[in-house]
């Protein structure tokens, strides 16, 4: 399945609607430091993936823009242990 991205910058949020269901990974940014906040799929669209995409993708404009990643939701902190990779970017 592919889930399409979307950066909604005036909402602070990643967001991809599924089905209908609007799935979102919010954030701050404040100071060069991206924090994660919340991610939200609805339970009549989860299990497909689609938090960990809107994780990838929020990661990967962090990465892209020179931020560090505070990880204050429990799915990104888990995302960011489940990929080794994504640890570079986490804010000391």
């Amino acid at each position: 399945m592919t889930v399409h991205v979307l950066h909604n910058e005036a909402m602070q949020r990643f967001e991809a609607t599924v089905d209908g269901w609007l799935c979102v990974a919010d954030y701050s940014l404040r100071n060069g430091v991206v924090w994660m906040t919340h991610t939200e799929v609805p339970r009549a669209v989860s299990g497909r993936g689609i938090a960990a995409e809107l994780v990838r993708t929020a990661l990967a404009w962090a990465e892209q823009q020179g931020h560090k990643v505070q990880p204050a939701c429990s799915y990104v902190a888990s995302y960011m242990r489940r990929n080794p990779e994504t640890m570079k970017l986490l804010a000391s």
